[in-house]
C-alpha cells in the first residue's frame, strides 16, 4: 500500500507550493490540482486530515464501500486509513483541507485526547452537513490557523493546536445537532438496530458473537458513529445494548432449560464459557449458576 508520508509530498500531489510549516497546513481546494499518479488507487496518509468540501464531485473509496463526494460537509480521516480516488470523475469545488502530522501533537496534551473525538473512525457517508452559521465558524478557525503558518517560533505549536482542539470541539458540538435534527433517519436506525439485536438472538444459529464490529457492518455504518448515535438517543452505547440483551436471553434460558452454563454460552456466541460466567456475575452481581438455583 503506498503512503503519502508528509505534508510536503501532499502538497506535490496536489500541485501546490512547499507548505508554511512542515507539519500542518490549510490548503485550499480550489487551487488544487490532483497529479495524474498511481499512488491515488490505493494510499494511506501518514497525518490527520479535516475536509471542508463545496460543490465537490467525485467518488472516493474508503474501506470496502464507495461513496460520492456532497457539497457543504465536513469529514475527518486519521493517520494510516485506506483510502481510494477516482481521479477520472473528480472535481474539486471549492473548500479546505486541514492537514496535521501526528509529531506536532507532541508534548502537547492534544495528543493524548484525539482518540476521543470518534468522528475520526467514521465513514465518509456518515460526514458532518453544515448549516451556513456552521461553516462560517470553521472557516474562520481554519484561517487563523493558516495566518498562524507564517510565524514558526515557540508560540506557533500552542497556538494553531488551541485552534485545531477549538475546531474539534465545534464539531462535536455539530454532530450532536445533527443526530438531533435528523430524527427521522437515525429513528429508522435505531428500529434496524433493535430488529438485528432480536433478530440475532431469536435466530442464533451460527454460535457467533454479535460483536459491535458486525453489528456497525450489518448496518453499513462504522462502529464508532453507530455507538455515539445510540449513545446520544438511548444514553448507551453499541457493547451495552449488546450486553443487555444478552443477559436477558441468558436470564430466560437459565430459568427456564435444564441446558447447562456451558451450552448456553455456546448458544450466545461464546467461545469459552468462562467468558460468559464472567460477563454475567460482572453485569447481574451473580453467577450464571447461582441465579438459577434462584429458581429451584
Amino acid at each position: 500500500m503506498n503512503a503519502i508520508n508528509s505534508i510536503s509530498e501532499f502538497h506535490r500531489l496536489l500541485s501546490l507550493p512547499e507548505p508554511r510549516h512542515p507539519l500542518v497546513s490549510v490548503i485550499n481546494l480550489a487551487e488544487s490540482i490532483f497529479l495524474e499518479d498511481d499512488i491515488w488507487k490505493g494510499f494511506v496518509n501518514r497525518f490527520y486530515c479535516v475536509a471542508l468540501k463545496r460543490e465537490a464531485k467525485g467518488k472516493i473509496r474508503y474501506g470496502q464501500q464507495h461513496y460520492d463526494y456532497d457539497k457543504g460537509v465536513l469529514s475527518f480521516t486519521a493517520p494510516n486509513q485506506v483510502q481510494y480516488l477516482d481521479l477520472n470523475n473528480m472535481e474539486c469545488g471549492s473548500g479546505y483541507l486541514l492537514i496535521f502530522h501526528p509529531d506536532f501533537l507532541l508534548a502537547h496534551p492534544l495528543a493524548a485526547t484525539i482518540n476521543k473525538y470518534n468522528f475520526f473512525s467514521y465513514a465518509v457517508n456518515e460526514a458532518l452537513h453544515l448549516s451556513a452559521e456552521e461553516e462560517d465558524d470553521l472557516i474562520t478557525i481554519l484561517n487563523k490557523i493558516d495566518r498562524e503558518c507564517l510565524h514558526i517560533d515557540r508560540y506557533t505549536q500552542e497556538i494553531i493546536l488551541s485552534q485545531i482542539e477549538l475546531l474539534l470541539n465545534y464539531s462535536n458540538r455539530f454532530y450532536e445537532r445533527q443526530f438531533i435534527t435528523r430524527k427521522n433517519h437515525n429513528n429508522q436506525l435505531l428500529t434496524k438496530f433493535e430488529r438485528l439485536v432480536d433478530q440475532y438472538f431469536e435466530n442464533n444459529i451460527t454460535s457467533q458473537a454479535l460483536t459491535v464490529q458486525r453489528a456497525a457492518e450489518l448496518m453499513n455504518l462504522s462502529p464508532n458513529y453507530l455507538s455515539d448515535l445510540l449513545r446520544m438517543h438511548t444514553g448507551q452505547s453499541t457493547q451495552q445494548h449488546i450486553h443487555q440483551r444478552l443477559i436477558e436471553k441468558a436470564k430466560e434460558k437459565l430459568s427456564t432449560t435444564n441446558l447447562s452454563v456451558s451450552e448456553i454460552a455456546y448458544a450466545l456466541g461464546f467461545e469459552h464459557a468462562q467468558s460468559f460466567s464472567t460477563l454475567f456475575k460482572k453485569k447481574t452481581s451473580v453467577s450464571p449458576l447461582e441465579f438459577r438455583q434462584a429458581f429451584n
